[in-house]
């Protein structure tokens, strides 16, 4: 290999510090800011020495899990803000498990998803409390709809009105389980899946749930598993449990979550979505006639004299015929968008006024019965959710002061109105404000090229203290980035088909073991359908798993058995996917996943920031399509021992501008744009040069 030839130039991005502050002022990398009084401990329990590497077998000493370590507890010992990015191998998990078991006081671990949680739980955390001997006491806490509830089930079983076999078996395990169960979890119920219809009527929603007032409100698994946290020194939730709780908060309901000294984020990159999701609003049609069944139900049983049927009826009409006013699935239309002459307006007018009609029903009889009672205040509340979403065409995108965007969403048996507000920054900001506590938030994919200002502007975290330290891992040999020639621009009407055929010899020479991630559930159909069909005409046996044909875990099991399986998928599988080893060595991504344009909360957005002289997609369509990428490359390289290719089919990290910020945010892989070089990395033994991406 020489200098001269571009053709095999070896290119490898510009080296990181390993642990780089993100901004003058930011926490020092350890060689240069003061010592932190836990940072000899630390030494002493990270070290090859240390208790935790005859607890956990695989364990070998890591500097970069070491200074994570000190920096969040030194972030723990000052109650400040750290952001951690931590490469994939880094350990970040230990990395804050250790001191804030050790030194966190009353702590407060979030997740990204409630597998995580249950990993943290049941597996992480007492390994790290038997070898520190650790005297923590710890909880875990989900959200109501994972916990049997008795009052439903009881009413379930009295109905009698199921007529699937499998929600008639499911529904006897339930009963039988509830029996035994210490917590209520349905996640320790394997017999009956998570996706089975029957657990919507054997659990509470916060409408549904009667609080006090229910005749089992001793023995409620929610309630429990409540009185459990506030109790525990360490209390393992999700995202969306903690966002909840902070959002319903303001609005007056009781704290879910007790307060604490250390608040850990764990999968943090998923937050500025799941907080907008709960400081936003959403209505849903559906919601309405889930109303109009109880409300069916209850005024039956315990309130005789108004005409049921009709009282509700007329209100599901009203709600139905809203839903109708749109085309079926996919319609997102922010409110100018939708024509001032169309029939949604006086539809809307209309569901408000039978609704109101029914609640004066529901106040006359509201005495007879608790549950009548408890009706009358769902319908309330929903028809005070309907006036909030005040409906005027004449308005731009943006309401109240450019704070909320107001749009639809129409699927095919509901039509929900959501009012987003267009940057959570000041009320996070503001949940952050009074007692002095620390907040640690870390992830793999935080920073754009060691930069954390598109996160830290997100959550109003600017100023605060950012660190990342690189994965341990050894990418330039590991690894390979390759971006095909010869593909048509991403929007060509034919650039699906284009991509299955520059992918298939690339499948083929790693023998299967690929993960195909797409962009959309249309593309994953679409190369689903040609991969089958090219396997089939090429004798090619590789399993073929589908996102979509099976639940996410069944998947991911069938693939890792298989040993040479293909798995096509789109969102779900760009994160939280670990597949170590063999059997994963091949990521085909088929575009660069930036936001669907016809967003109405991005179009809004962006407005905004035009309105203030930025340009929107530099400053926040990019670096969400590049923490988003990151994620996705992730899935590659997930142990010090696994070889594979990345290989980005979107011609616009080559061609366009920005292409460069993209890839250089990357892991260092080598690069190449020459297919031979592929399947050369993939012979055994082989350990082939790269070409120059720009080349």
């Amino acid at each position: 290999m020489t200098d001269h030839l571009p053709a095999s130039v070896l290119v490898t991005a510009d080296p990181v510090d390993p642990a780089t502050p993100s901004a003058p002022g930011d926490v020092l990398p350890a060689a240069v800011r003061p010592a932190g009084k836990y940072d000899d401990e630390l030494d002493r329990l990270f070290g090859p020495g240390g208790p935790l590497a005859p607890a956990v077998g695989t364990f070998k000493p890591r500097q970069s899990q070491t200074e994570m370590a000190k920096a969040v507890a030194h972030s723990i010992s000052e109650q400040k803000v750290l952001m951690a990015e931590a490469g994939t191998g880094t350990g970040k998990t230990f990395a804050y498990l250790v001191p804030a078991l050790l030194w966190g006081g009353k702590t407060i671990i979030s997740t990204g998803t409630k597998n995580l949680q249950d990993q943290l739980f049941l597996r992480d955390i007492p390994t790290i409390r038997a070898a520190l001997r650790a005297p923590v006491s710890v909880a875990l806490l989900k959200g109501r709809s994972n916990y049997v509830c008795h009052f439903h089930l009881e009413r379930t079983l009295n109905n009698g009105r199921l007529t699937s076999r499998d929600d008639v078996g499911h529904l006897r395990e339930i009963s039988r389980f509830i029996k035994m169960t210490s917590s209520g979890d349905k996640a320790e119920l394997a017999k009956v899946p998570e996706t089975a219809t029957v657990w919507n009527l054997v659990t509470s929603t916060r409408d549904t749930c009667m609080g006090a007032e229910c005749q089992y409100y001793q023995d409620c698994f929610v309630m429990k598993a409540r009185r459990e946290a506030q109790q525990a020194d360490v209390v393992v939730v999700n995202h969306h449990l903690f966002f909840a709780d902070v959002a319903l908060k303001d609005t007056g309901v009781a704290e879910l979550l007790p307060s604490a000294n250390t608040i850990i984020f764990d999968e943090a990159h998923q937050l500025p979505d799941t907080a907008t999701l709960f400081f936003g609003q959403s209505i849903s049609t559906s919601q309405v006639l889930e109303l109009c069944r109880d409300v069916l139900a209850e005024g039956l049983a315990h309130a005789r004299g108004p005409d049921w049927g009709k009282v509700v009826s007329v209100v599901e009409k009203a709600a139905r015929d809203l839903r109708l006013t749109f085309p079926e699935g996919g319609t997102r239309l922010s409110l100018p968008q939708i024509l001032p002459t169309s029939a949604f307006f006086p539809a809307l007018d209309k569901l408000k006024e039978e609704l109101a009609g029914m609640i004066v029903v529901l106040e006359e009889h509201a005495a007879r019965a608790e549950t009548v009672e408890a009706v009358r205040v769902r319908a309330k509340e929903i028809a005070a959710s309907f006036d909030a979403w005040k409906a005027d065409p004449k308005k731009g995108k943006v309401v109240e002061g450019d704070q909320a965007v107001l749009w639809v969403e129409a699927f095919s048996s509901s039509l929900q109105l959501h009012k987003t507000p267009l940057s959570i920054a000041p009320i996070f900001s503001n949940q952050r404000e009074g007692v002095p506590r620390s907040w640690i938030f870390t992830s793999a994919t935080l920073a754009v090229k060691n930069d954390f200002k598109h996160f830290s502007e997100q959550m109003g975290l600017t100023g605060e203290p950012a660190m990342t330290w690189p994965s341990p891992f050894n990418y330039g040999e590991q690894g390979l980035l390759y971006v095909p020639t010869g593909l048509p621009e991403p929007n060509s009407m034919h650039y699906t088909d284009a991509v299955v055929d520059t992918a298939l010899p690339v499948i083929e020479a790693a023998g299967g073991r690929t993960f195909f991630l797409c962009t959309t559930i249309r593309a994953v159909n679409k190369v689903a359908e040609r991969l089958r069909q090219e396997f089939a005409d090429r004798g090619l046996d590789f399993p073929l798993f589908v996102q979509g044909e099976r639940g996410r875990t069944e998947l991911l099991d069938s693939f890792r058995n298989a040993g040479n399986a293909v798995l096509v998928g789109s969102q779900s599988f760009w994160e939280g996917v670990d597949v170590r080893g063999e059997a994963l060595s091949l990521v085909i991504i088929d575009k660069l996943p930036f936001a669907p344009p016809d967003d109405p909360v991005l179009a809004a957005r962006i407005e905004v920031m035009e309105k203030q002289g930025m340009n929107g997609f530099m400053h926040h369509q990019l670096p969400e399509a590049i923490i988003t990428l990151k994620q996705g490359a992730g899935r590659l390289i997930r142990d010090v021992d696994d070889r594979g290719v990345l290989m980005i089919c979107d011609p616009r990290l080559i061609t366009k501008p920005y292409g460069r910020r993209i890839w250089q945010s990357l892991p260092p892989f080598k690069r190449t744009r020459v297919q031979a070089d592929v399947i050369e990395f993939f012979k055994p033994g082989t350990n082939a040069d790269a070409a120059d991406l720009n080349a």
